[in-house]
């Protein structure tokens, strides 16, 4: 069923457009170009200002001054009168004023009754005695924790000060600070290239300013150095290059025991390289690489719990998986290098050791 407003429309569905187009006069093709102008397109993507026509009529007085723009608002601001309020504001008050009735409170003592004795006994205690009977019933919002689990493991009474310990803190004893480094970086750095027989373990630990070519430069005298057993460098902002320069160095160094870089800005790769030099090493016995600046992801973790398993000699490995399976494997791992080192002792002692059977009776 067609409506009215349909059957109109009917009769412009054969008006030939370009016929009418064509008997317009400039003006009215002038005026249907500004109607049409001044119509929002559909396109949201187009900008705000290609939508309509420039209705402004003054010309640019220059470029936008965000300062002076502000100062020109608040000028008018200030020079703009305010509107008259309707009903003028007086600050009279009106009516009579509200005030909330009084409950009376209920006394619960004078409920209670207690035997003569002990109503004798708290009328005469002190506030020390009635704050260490409350730790006793379990009152502990009396008191602080660490006066009320005094009170429960003391015979005596501990609270001396009464209810006005309430609000008082724990004093705690002040832990100093640990002191700096003093570990002399270019005079032991002399040392590892001298190949003191003296010197067997190096800490570096928490010093900020060493440069990175520093760190290089030891890893490079420890290839020849064979007194040195420890090497720590935790906290320094070592970074992949020095992990780098340190897994060459593990590939040729048959002395060095332990190795610490913990703390530091090392990724992925500076840690695989670490892990993949330690095939080519048979007397590293202990490695931490633990908290590094970012995680190492389930990649790498893989790729660790690899190279853990075909090694024999590492039997100490610091770091803290965020995987379950290279957790289970690395410490399987660790955990056959340290049987067969307590094997390889007993055989020394007692001769060779044979797998005993395991039979059922």
């Amino acid at each position: 069923m067609s409506t009215p407003f349909k059957k109109e429309l009917e009769k412009y569905r054969d008006v030939d457009e370009d016929d009418l187009l064509r008997k317009l006069s400039e003006e009215e093709i002038q005026q249907l170009e500004d109607e049409l102008e001044e119509l929002d397109p559909d396109n949201d993507l187009l900008p705000v200002g290609l939508r309509q026509k420039d209705q402004t009529k003054k010309a640019p007085t220059g470029p936008l001054n965000r300062d002076q723009l502000l100062e020109h608002l608040e000028k008018q601001a200030k020079e703009s009168k305010d509107i008259d309020d309707l009903v003028p504001y007086t600050g009279e008050k009106r009516g009579k004023q509200w005030i909330p009735k009084e409950k009376p409170m209920k006394s619960v003592i004078d409920s209670v009754t207690l035997e003569p004795e002990l109503e004798e006994a708290l009328v005469n205690a002190t506030d020390a005695e009635l704050c260490d009977i409350a730790a006793i019933l379990g009152m502990h919002t009396l008191m602080s924790n660490q006066q009320y689990y005094e009170a429960l493991a003391s015979s005596t009474i501990v609270n001396k000060e009464g209810l006005n310990s309430v609000i008082q803190p724990t004093q705690y004893k002040p832990v100093p600070d640990e002191l700096p480094n003093s570990t002399d970086v270019e005079e032991t750095l002399k040392q590892v290239m001298g190949n003191d027989p003296e010197l067997e373990e190096i800490n570096l630990n928490n010093i900020k300013n060493i440069p990175l070519a520093t760190l290089k430069a030891y890893a490079e005298a420890l290839k020849d150095n064979t007194h040195v057993k420890k090497f720590s460098i935790v906290g320094t902002r070592s970074n992949d290059p020095v992990a780098i320069s340190f897994a060459e160095m593990l590939k040729v160094n048959k002395t060095l025991k332990c190795l610490n870089v913990e703390s530091n800005f090392i990724t992925g790769n500076g840690i695989l390289a670490l892990m993949k030099a330690l095939l080519h090493n048979n007397s590293l016995v202990e490695l931490k690489i633990d908290n590094q600046c970012q995680q190492l992801g389930n990649k790498v973790e893989m790729e660790i719990a690899n190279m853990l398993e075909k090694n024999p000699v590492l039997l100490k490995f610091g770091y803290h998986f965020t995987q379950q399976g290279p957790r289970l494997r690395a410490s399987n791992a660790v955990m056959s290098n340290n049987d067969l080192v307590r094997k390889s002792r007993l055989q020394g002692f007692n001769g060779p050791i044979f797998p005993r059977c395991r039979t059922t009776v």
